[in-house]
């Protein structure tokens, strides 16, 4: 089986190229298998309001693109030019290794996955920006 595969809880709501889903009283799955469909879990997606730290803001403008409110050529330069001052600050070589996974995937024009690589940088903003304090 090919394709994105979406295993979806009851009633969980999934926007697929703008499009809100919301799954039945039962758990599916199913396959996604246009290669460039825009796929956002909504309970993953980030609210506007939480949209307060480096890293949020770029994650928020990937969801953009993939809810359909960005066009890709427009975001890709802005998202290209946010991820690189994200790499000032995450000198790690796991964030570096995770930072280049996003680059690829945004010029690859795989958003969701982009998403998912900039994601796993959320975790240790929130440290830093504990250790800030």
């Amino acid at each position: 089986m090919g394709g994105l595969v979406l295993k979806l809880a009851p009633k969980e709501r999934v926007l697929i190229n703008g499009v809100v889903v919301e799954n039945g009283d039962r758990r599916s799955r199913f396959s996604i298998m246009t290669p460039q469909a825009n796929v956002l879990r909504l309970r993953d997606a980030i609210h506007p309001d939480e949209v307060n730290t480096p890293v949020r803001r770029v994650c928020y403008a990937v969801q953009l693109v993939l809810s359909g409110d960005m066009e890709p050529d427009q975001a890709r330069q802005q998202l290209l030019r946010r991820v690189e001052e994200l790499s000032q600050v995450f000198t790690d070589a796991d964030s570096r290794k995770v930072l280049a996974e996003a680059t690829e995937a945004l010029l690859a024009e795989q958003f969701y996955k982009c998403l998912k690589s900039l994601r796993t940088l959320l975790p240790r903003e929130e440290r830093l920006m504990a250790y800030q304090q």
